[in-house]
């Protein structure tokens, strides 16, 4: 049985027509690292309190172990728009209009690629999931088991973040050509990146 799909450059060019700022990039062009996941556990407000993030979401290893299974990826690029009423300080509801329109575009991308053969498409996107107010493991007391995944209320669109997954996101994206730089004040405007993987 052959799998029928679309060239390449037609694939990229259907994607485009979905987000259209975005760049290939080499599956082993995505750098994965370790120390990465200590900024959620460390440093992130929303650790554990999201099915996309730590500690649900793959581990370094595990994600290593996936970008073997494929060659290529697309980058997805999105213009940051901050919500004035909301301090910044508060990044994940401050970016949350920006960030469910990363999210949402990540799954229409994946879909796009998955209905044109590519049925190995799999998305990675920014920060925590924006689908929903509060996710179930804010609304629980105490631990809450790894399977509630099961009961995510979107889980046919949830998709982990990129740096729940171990992806040094940084690093990853200077090697898709990107001119990064970290930004020192929240008042210098923001971009957001997804990842969607395909073979």
């Amino acid at each position: 049985m052959t799998i029928n799909r679309i060239d390449l450059e037609d694939l990229l060019h259907r994607l485009r027509e979905v987000h259209p700022d975005l760049r290939p990039i080499s599956a082993g062009d995505v750098v994965v690292a370790n120390w990465v996941r200590l900024k959620c556990r460390y440093g992130c407000k929303a650790y554990g309190k999201h099915l996309g993030c730590p500690p649900y979401s793959p581990t370094p290893e595990e994600t290593r172990k996936v970008l073997e299974e494929y060659c290529m990826g697309v980058v997805a690029r999105f213009e940051a728009v901050p919500d004035p009423a909301v301090p910044p300080q508060r990044l994940h509801h401050h970016l949350w209009g920006s960030i469910k329109a990363v999210h949402e575009t990540i799954f229409q991308l994946e879909r796009s690629a998955f209905l044109a053969g590519y049925y190995k498409a799999f998305g990675f996107n920014a920060l925590p999931c924006t689908f929903c107010e509060t996710c179930i493991p804010e609304e629980r007391e105490g631990a809450v088991d790894p399977t509630e995944g099961r009961n995510c209320r979107h889980k046919d669109r949830v998709r982990p973040s990129m740096e729940a997954c171990g992806i040094d996101v940084f690093a990853t994206l200077e090697r898709a050509g990107y001119d990064l730089a970290v930004l020192d004040s929240y008042s210098k405007g923001a971009a957001l990146f997804g990842l969607v993987l395909l073979d």
